[in-house]
């Protein structure tokens, strides 16, 4: 496999902070290479220090009914997925491009553009995510200052919400790592001193008979959906300007380890303040409840600054997507759409009465075409020894990916048929206006098991009906298209 012996050398000088990054999909020069694999790590892990995943540990004691022990034992074993995000990031530094370019090679140029969809608005959903979390802040913040915040309030939090958060995405690439980078460390701070608040208030034996096997494996569904799973699609778009000498092993062990320690150690202290804090998971604003003044203000100033963040890689990611989409697009053109419409959706979101159904459904539903994708992706770049040609990947007219007029259709067969396995074993009936139940969950006592089930079956039906043609495609793929 090219790439996954060397260390790396780096090729061009890390831009300024404040220079904005003019590509978009296009193949990034490997002397314009300017990254290494420990710079992942620091981004990852700046991003995920968030109090999204505060809640989402609060979900499982509050909402679930785990116990604090099997909270534990889901959340470390959920956050094993983070591999998943690891290996997605090692297709990058060959290709030279983003993840739903790359994708092309899997599904061709117009196949592709079923996956990218979908993706565009599950990164969408998750910008509206984080405007909403910092909305809910906002207003508890501005409580503590006396202030009630009304409608019309609310709608100028969005509004500036939504502009500040596209400042870094048109900056790009540079100016998110360097951001992440440096909000990881008063996060970790802020963090210690909210687990010590935590501990003398927390009665970890609150759910002491716990949950049964269905409300288990739906939290361990909700926790690789946020988690490892959920940001497979996003992989590539950062890893990029790696140079592509650099040591696959090194990328996928930064990538992982930088956003699942920070993770589980978050969604842990989440069920711990959900046994203390009864309210934490009615609402975002609930996470802060029976903790002192002097300790909740800074708490929401640092975590509305961190929820800018983690949109920030959603708004950057769901940007270059669109324009896997619509090529004809620029990369700037891409933000300005998606802060638009993720201002309009926000505030749904915002003004909505079940904000914790609307979360929790998103989070599984999006299992139904990630799981699929995510196997074929990762199938597809295994039997090719990921190599890519990255002129080909951008030619949407002809091309050694252009098979059956653009589509390739055993991806197209694979995402699909693994898509409706998965539904089969969906549990989203804690999904508020979107609770579904698949037929075969709802006769396993509500057991969720369709991220493992989409996973398995999209990746086989790929590999049987295009392993022999991949394989081969990437044995064809000359070398200097991989250099």
């Amino acid at each position: 496999m090219a790439g996954s012996g060397a260390a790396g050398v780096r090729g061009g000088a890390e831009p300024a902070v404040s220079s904005i990054e003019q590509r978009g999909i296009e193949h990034i020069e490997q002397g314009e290479r300017w990254g290494k694999p420990s710079s992942l790590f620091w981004m990852w892990a700046g991003a995920v220090w968030n109090v999204e995943f505060v809640y989402y540990g609060a979900i499982a004691v509050v909402f679930l009914g785990l116990s604090f022990a099997q909270a534990v034992l889901i959340i470390l074993l959920g956050n094993l997925s983070y591999v998943l995000t690891g290996l997605a990031s090692v297709q990058g530094p060959q290709a030279g491009t983003t993840t739903f370019a790359i994708s092309r090679a899997a599904f061709g140029p117009r196949g592709n553009k079923l996956p990218s969809f979908f993706n565009w608005l599950t990164q969408v959903g998750f910008e509206i995510e984080g405007i909403a979390f910092i909305v809910f802040a906002a207003i508890v913040l501005t409580a503590k200052a006396g202030f009630t915040a009304g409608t019309f309030a609310k709608v100028v939090f969005i509004v500036l919400a939504v502009a500040i958060q596209a400042i870094l995405p048109t900056l790009g690439h540079a100016a998110i790592l360097k951001a992440l980078r440096w909000l990881a460390i008063p996060f970790v701070i802020l963090f210690a001193v909210m687990a010590a608040l935590t501990a003398s208030k927390a009665n970890l034996e609150a759910v002491p008979h716990g949950a049964g096997w269905g409300m288990l494996l739906v939290f361990l569904a909700l926790v690789i959906s946020a988690g490892g799973l959920g940001w497979t699609e996003n992989g590539n778009d950062y890893s990029r300007y790696l140079p592509a000498s650099s040591d696959n092993k090194r990328i996928v062990i930064a990538v992982a380890l930088g956003a699942a320690i920070p993770s589980a150690l978050l969604e842990i202290l989440g069920a711990a303040v959900g046994t203390a804090v009864p309210a934490a998971a009615d609402s975002p604003t609930g996470l802060v409840a029976g903790f002192q003044t002097w300790f909740v203000v800074p708490f929401l100033i640092f975590a509305i600054v961190q929820l800018f963040a983690i949109n920030t890689l959603d708004l950057y990611s769901s940007g270059v997507t669109l324009q896997s989409l619509i090529p004809s697009l620029k990369r700037l053109h891409c933000v300005a759409i998606d802060t638009v419409v993720c201002g309009a959706i926000a505030a749904y979101a915002v003004f909505s009465s079940s904000f914790f159904g609307l979360l929790t459904g998103f989070l599984l539903y999006i299992i139904l075409w990630l799981g699929p994708w995510c196997a074929i992706y990762l199938v597809d770049s295994y039997l090719r020894r990921n190599r890519y040609d990255h002129d080909a990947l951008l030619d949407e007219r002809s091309s050694r990916y252009f098979r059956n007029d653009g589509v390739h259709w055993p991806a197209i067969i694979a995402q699909v048929v693994g898509g409706a396995a998965a539904y089969l074993w969906l549990n989203a009936s804690s999904g508020g206006t979107l609770a579904s139940t698949g037929p075969l969950s709802s006769r396993a006592d509500g057991s969720d098991f369709s991220v493992f089930i989409g996973l398995i079956v999209g990746g086989l039906i790929y590999w049987v009906l295009a392993g022999r043609a991949v394989r081969s495609e990437g044995e064809a793929t000359p070398a200097t298209a991989v250099e």
